[in-house]
């Protein structure tokens, strides 16, 4: 989605050098997955001391998968959302 907005200049390049950003888009964007992310967050908070697990409690999480790349089992998944691009 276009749009224009007008943003603080101390809050963008603070923002973006924060974040290591080369373009104001990058900075914006990840803006708005980390509140997303936050609220998804506080949705899964809800059900502390609700659900009880019942799976293997000695279960090694840091073993490395075969195929994996080096890559740990359990990691945040990609972002699901649908953006245009041009």
């Amino acid at each position: 989605m276009r749009t224009n907005i007008v943003i603080d200049d101390g809050l963008m390049a603070a923002a973006m050098a924060a974040g290591g950003f080369k373009t104001k888009r990058d900075a914006v964007e990840e803006g708005l997955r980390l509140i997303a992310r936050r609220a998804a967050y506080q949705e899964i908070r809800r059900w502390r001391g609700k659900l009880h697990w019942s799976g293997d409690d000695t279960a090694d999480w840091s073993v490395d998968v075969p195929g994996s790349g080096g890559q740990p089992k359990v990691q945040e998944a990609a972002a699901n959302y649908t953006g245009q691009t041009k």
